[in-house]
């Protein structure tokens, strides 16, 4: 786990000028790679090429980078982790290697099966820039699920790239505009989905996907991302050739590949151990991990004090069953608010997951002890674990009852019912119908009636914001995965469609974007078994019934858990890693969203409706409203914009 920057200008600086320069923008990355960094310059080409190191196979000289390959034809920087490097040496005969790191290994199988075939024999997460110094041709790669981040963008006719926007940031006159576009996808995603980014003209490269220039100023219409693999042929294929096997059989299929996938990610020059929330997919994983392990592994855990946020007494009795080394810590309100002023410097743009808050405490916990942590991550998106896709099939079943001209004239009726009205019977009615939740449900249950296609339900449960466009003047929301239906692989399930649009959006550009940036801001790699795309592509042949069972959600992961822990440890039900966000804003974060949620400083900075923005802050201070979830999206915005001086 590294950080990578560079960039490709018209070759008129000197070789000392752009080693500085290449320099600035790898020291923007020092918490990615806090062991060293070094720099390449090819001053008659115009290429610079930076590494941020964090050791963690061949602590040698051997493993520093940029690389170059034995041919000399080569140059690469390369952020993350090739987790069968192993098997590439062994299929690679008469190398003279110089040492054991992975990073030698992808870069000799580049050099002699060329950039997308390596990539194709290749396990394991990335983010990659090649220099081909005989074709002078740079190539930008990113790993097939994208847990390792690439920014890209020009400045002129200067091509920039980066682990995160803060390495672009360092290059002289780089000014590029905010998109208003992409504060609309903040608003209703919580994050900005790939391939946008905050800046106009400053892309995230997809997952799965290449980008080879053959200059360095911006292409118009020329060279475009290209896909190397595809979920979209993933899901296809899963159909074609569907599992067929009995249930034994693939709960055996499911155990031998992720027992090779914990083996193979297991492997580290440094300490090494795991996250554990006591819920299905941390302890498959950490189970796996101890059945083979000749020491008990270590495990990490936090708990809140709050009753309702809290699993840490869970995690604590798997990992004393299974015989852990479990280390847990019970974070205070205190605590967990200390790290809310230092989110914009974590996260390169703004995200507004507010669970990046006890992300960052468990990955700070654990680097106390160990440089890499295995995590569970990705459990729901490929087995069916998301209550809302029960929600959502529910909704559809209730709302296919009456014809289509009925439905939109009683979802008309209910929008046509003023908020004000609903919150009042939420609030003579109490409970969780209280401060606005009774109003949220019935204008989200209007467009649904209104709407009556399956797809708008589910963008509808996923949205924060319905209509951003409100709170953003003049945004126009860009079009996105989520949105490119002709894009998607035909699916008669329609809960599976669901897993297929989360594992295209929200696990990559929010899930993985949480973890990577809060464990980077500890100098922690983190690993993720379940995403090796071995497994992947076996759990999209999977039939319906091996993914749900009744109202088991995981069926089949929970066969593979079932025998090494017991049912009784696991039943339970699904609580996500929240914080008690409402009630924070209301007390002790108030005097710090107040001062970004000025009316004087929402009118000048001019990105926000400010009535509106200031009438959701007062209805939610004075509780006729729960607005904390899209709160917590403007004044991530806001915060990351005063961190840029704005």
């Amino acid at each position: 786990m590294c950080g990578i920057a560079g960039f490709w200008t018209p070759p008129t600086m000197a070789r000392e000028e752009m080693a500085a320069r290449a320099r600035a923008m790898g020291e923007r990355l020092r918490l990615r790679g806090p062991d060293g960094g070094e720099v390449w310059v090819d001053a008659d080409a115009g290429v610079g090429l930076a590494h941020r190191r964090l050791a963690i196979v061949d602590l040698s000289p051997a493993g520093l980078q940029p690389m170059v390959s034995a041919s000399g034809r080569f140059v690469i920087v390369f952020n993350g982790e090739i987790y069968n490097h192993g098997e590439l040496r062994e299929a690679q005969p008469g190398i003279q290697w110089r040492g054991h790191s992975d990073t030698e290994a992808l870069l000799e199988a580049i050099d002699r099966w060329g950039i997308e075939a390596a990539l194709k024999r290749s396990v394991g997460m990335f983010a990659i820039a090649l220099w081909d110094r005989e074709e002078r041709t740079l190539t930008l790669a990113r790993d097939r699920m994208g847990e390792k981040p690439l920014y890209y963008g020009w400045q002129g006719e200067t091509l920039l790239f980066g682990s995160e926007l803060k390495a672009l940031q360092t290059w002289p006159g780089f000014a590029p505009a905010i998109d208003r576009g992409a504060i609309a996808l903040l608003l209703r995603h919580n994050y900005i989905p790939a391939p946008h980014s905050i800046f106009s003209g400053v892309f995230k490269l997809p997952p799965g996907h290449t980008l080879t220039l053959c200059g360095s100023g911006a292409p118009a219409g020329g060279p475009r991302p290209r896909a190397y693999w595809s979920m979209n042929e993933v899901v296809r294929n899963g159909a074609k050739s569907p599992w067929r096997g009995s249930d034994d059989d693939a709960v055996n299929e499911l155990e031998s590949r992720l027992v090779d996938a914990v083996r193979l990610q297991r492997v580290a020059d440094v300490p090494l151990g795991a996250f554990l929330s006591g819920g299905v997919d941390s302890s498959t994983i950490v189970a796996l991990m101890q059945r083979d392990a000749t020491r008990p592994v270590r495990t990490f855990t936090i708990g809140f004090h709050e009753a309702g946020f809290n699993e840490a007494e869970h995690a604590k009795a798997v990992a004393a069953h299974l015989g852990t080394d479990h280390t847990e810590a019970y974070i205070s309100a205190e605590q967990a608010l200390q790290v809310v002023p230092r989110l914009p410097q974590l996260y390169c743009e703004p995200f507004a997951d507010s669970s990046q808050i006890p992300t960052f405490l468990l990955a700070q916990l654990a680097r106390q002890q160990v440089t890499v942590s295995l995590s569970g991550d990705a459990g729901d998106e490929l087995f069916n674990g998301y209550d809302r896709y029960q929600i959502v099939e529910r909704m559809r079943a209730v709302i296919d009852l009456p014809p289509p001209a009925v439905r939109r004239a009683v979802g008309a009726a209910l929008d046509a019912v003023p908020a004000w009205l609903w919150s009042g019977i939420g609030s003579v009615r109490g409970g969780r119908w209280a401060a606005g939740g009774l109003a949220a449900r019935v204008h989200t249950l209007a467009r649904w009636l209104r709407s009556g296609e399956p797809e708008n339900l589910y963008r509808d449960m996923i949205s924060h914001c319905a209509d951003p466009a409100l709170l953003v003047p003049g945004a126009v929301e860009p079009p996105t995965a989520l949105t490119e239906r002709s894009a998607w692989p035909r699916q008669d399930d329609f809960e599976a469609r669901m897993m297929f649009l989360d594992a295209i959006s929200y696990l990559p550009d929010d899930i993985l974007v949480k973890v990577d940036r809060a464990a980077m801001g500890v100098s922690l790699e983190t690993r993720v078994p379940l995403l090796d795309h071995r497994i992947v592509e076996f759990a999209w042949t999977l039939p319906a019934k091996l993914r749900r069972r009744g109202n088991q959600s995981k069926w089949l992961l929970r066969q593979v858990l079932f025998r090494h822990v017991p049912r009784h440890l696991i039943e339970r039900p699904k609580r996500g890693f929240g914080i008690p966000l409402d009630a924070w804003l209301r007390g002790p974060l108030r005097p710090w969203a107040e001062a970004l949620l000025t009316e004087p400083l929402l009118r000048q900075q001019g990105y926000f409706d400010v009535a509106r923005v200031r009438a959701m802050w007062l209805g939610h201070l004075q509780g006729r409203q729960s607005a904390g979830s899209m709160l917590w999206n403007v004044l991530m915005f806001q915060a990351w914009l005063a961190e840029q001086g704005g």
